[in-house]
């Protein structure tokens, strides 16, 4: 029976015993149910106020390990950005004139992030999210010194996709470790922290990098990278702790066992089929729910979308702002802070208004809350997608002074975090237990739109022009503003007529 299916039948339960398990994330609230069996032979929690229960730890902890986990989710992001104002230098050095490869060499690594989750996701529920958290960031730290001291544009690219793989890692198990340690009144504040991330860092990147590539050299912008990665592996070795229910029960009757004798003894979620039906199982849950899922399939194309955009933006800077008003490299990326202050400004404001409409929508029904509760501060800004991009196409287009497209592009992220942000909440309440896998499988469309996407930058404008070549950009974007409307009124709908079982 899938999570959704768990949540629609458990708002109806009246016992106060069910009333707390519905609040409860995932499968931390699936194992305090499970828990209470009379059979002294099933390990769960000793109680409701369990220490062990992520849920329980102190609000020191659980922010110490978002603000971790926010970091790492900064850090890959930035790599995925950052080199771009020093591609230039890059193909000089390898004698390619190729405007194809000059793109790849950048989109490559988010194509890494359509595969990554593939294995991620379904690790993490698997072996938890504490090793697979630290041996991502170091195969990550590993490639990007590969990158670094690489001496031809195929060992390059080839060890981009590899870092992207590998970096992909926080981007997936941000929003599950969200629901591991925050009940649903509270993940708002959290996912816009750990949102700034995936949303601000491609914006920060090119300013970085571009005057590092300007006064060092473009290899230097991967061994800062590697430096920073270095001490995030570091501090995730001491700080991190293991957050997902099912591998903390799991340590827990190892222990027991160790201390009692008793083999008998057994977690109260066990697994009662063979690992490598496991792990079959879990390989092919994400593209199982992004295939059979209406839900993860819509809303992940939704935000793929806009993904595809931010990437886009990110390719094509350059031949706007160091073309169309002759920008230098460096200067150039003070272009994307457009992209950050409208992240900022967007993370603000979803983080603000997220939670309080949760709480006041479920009030308003009685106490009974609902994934779709989480949708209405994309409901409210994805207009914005499509007004930026006739603002930043025509100014761009008709050389207007150059805070006119910043403030275009600026509108545009405003837009989008709320939707990266929403549907992620969304996904992670709907299905609680399988959320790692849900938001894999919602990765993986993301960095396939946002590896090939950007491709199709420099055809549209030089067919299209700037204004004409935006606009059909704008266009796509407003057919997409009714999809969280119809989410928001028929989505409970969907999820009971079509449930996913795993």
């Amino acid at each position: 029976m899938s999570d959704s299916t768990m949540n629609d039948k458990d708002s109806k339960m009246e016992t106060t015993q069910d009333v707390i398990s519905s609040e409860i994330s995932g499968v931390n609230g699936e194992i305090n149910k499970i828990g209470e069996q009379t059979d002294t032979q099933v390990v769960g929690w000793d109680g409701e106020n369990d220490e062990l229960n992520p849920m329980n730890w102190s609000d020191g902890r659980k922010w110490g390990i978002l603000a971790l986990v926010s970091l790492m989710t900064f850090i890959t992001p930035l790599a995925s950005s950052m080199f771009s104002p020093g591609v230039p230098q890059v193909m000089n050095e390898f004698h390619s004139s190729s405007t194809i490869l000059s793109e790849i060499v950048v989109t490559v690594y988010v194509l890494g992030f359509a595969i990554g989750p593939l294995l991620v996701g379904p690790l993490s529920e698997i072996y938890g999210r504490k090793w697979v958290y630290l041996i991502s960031c170091f195969v990550f730290l590993a490639f990007t010194i590969a990158c670094a001291v690489s001496t031809n544009l195929n060992m390059l690219i080839a060890f981009r996709f590899l870092a992207g793989c590998a970096g992909s890692t926080p981007t997936v198990l941000g929003g599950a470790t969200i629901g591991d340690m925050f009940s649903k009144e509270k993940r708002g504040g959290a996912m816009a922290l750990w949102g700034m991330g995936p949303q601000l860092a491609p914006a920060i990147g090119p300013v970085i990098g571009g005057f590092l590539s300007q006064e060092q050299g473009w290899r230097w912008v991967f061994w800062f990278q590697a430096i920073i990665s270095g001490v995030v592996l570091i501090l995730g070795y001491v700080l991190l702790r293991e957050t997902y229910a099912a591998v903390i029960l799991e340590h827990k009757v190892k222990k027991l066992r160790h201390e009692t004798g008793n083999q008998a003894l057994r977690s109260s979620l066990p697994d009662l089929i063979l690992t490598s039906q496991v792990w079959a199982r879990a390989l092919f849950r994400p593209m199982k729910m992004l295939l059979c899922s209406p839900i993860v399939f819509l809303l992940s194309l939704y935000v793929s979308v806009m993904f595809g955009y931010l990437y886009l933006f990110i390719a094509t800077f350059p031949m706007v702002f160091q073309q169309q008003y002759g920008f230098s490299v460096g200067i150039s990326g003070l272009a994307y802070l457009g992209l950050g202050i409208g992240s900022f400004l967007g993370l603000v404001i979803t983080g603000k208004t997220s939670d309080v409409l949760y709480g006041k929508l479920s009030e308003k029904n009685g106490g009974v809350s609902a994934p779709e509760y989480r949708l209405p501060p994309l409901m409210l800004t994805s207009p914005l997608v499509t007004i930026s991009f006739f603002l930043y196409g025509w100014s761009a287009n008709a050389h207007v002074q150059w805070i006119v497209p910043i403030i275009g592009t600026a509108l545009f992220s405003m837009g989008m975090i709320p939707a990266f942000i929403s549907i992620n909440m969304y996904l992670v309440d709907t299905f609680g237990k399988y959320s790692a896998s849900a938001l894999a499988a919602s990765k993986v469309l993301q960095s396939i739109v946002g590896a090939f996407l950007p491709l199709a930058g420099k055809p549209l404008y030089d067919n299209l022009g700037f204004g004409w070549g935006n606009s059909v950009l704008g266009f796509i974007a407003l057919s997409l503003i009714p999809v969280p409307w119809a989410f928001f009124k028929y989505g409970a709908t969907i999820r009971t007529r079509f449930p996913i079982t795993f």
